[in-house]
């Protein structure tokens, strides 16, 4: 008998492939945006309406660690640029990757209609 080890990840990938592409990029943003802190770090940075220098743990109920996981989670998937300055980094929205949610979002949620639904 042979035994095959798969790493979790490669599971991971090859299910999500049975799924159309759509779907596998509309997950990956609602999973970036499935956290309180993800969340706030985005409505931080659009009320700052520029991009920040400083520590935006200073912002939220968590630790500097933690804020920091949440932040390169957003920025894996777009959502936020950080720029390095000298010790510092700048960050702020990327306008065109935001926009892109905000389609993908309102499609998804067109699409979801519920007018002529019927539960009997």
């Amino acid at each position: 008998m042979t035994y095959v080890c798969v790493k979790e990840d490669e599971m991971v990938q090859s299910k999500s492939e049975l799924f159309e592409k759509e779907f596998t990029v509309n997950a990956s943003y609602f999973k970036a945006l499935a956290h309180p802190a993800r969340l706030q770090i985005l409505q931080f940075l659009a009320e700052s309406k520029s991009c920040i220098t400083g520590d935006i743990s200073d912002e939220l109920p968590l630790g500097r660690t933690t804020v920091n996981q949440h932040i390169k989670e957003l920025k894996a998937i777009g959502l936020i640029q950080g720029h390095i300055e000298g010790v510092t980094t700048k960050y702020c929205l990327n306008p065109k990757k935001v926009n892109e949610l905000k389609q993908a979002l309102e499609l998804f949620l067109e699409n979801l209609n519920t007018q002529t639904y019927k539960c009997e």
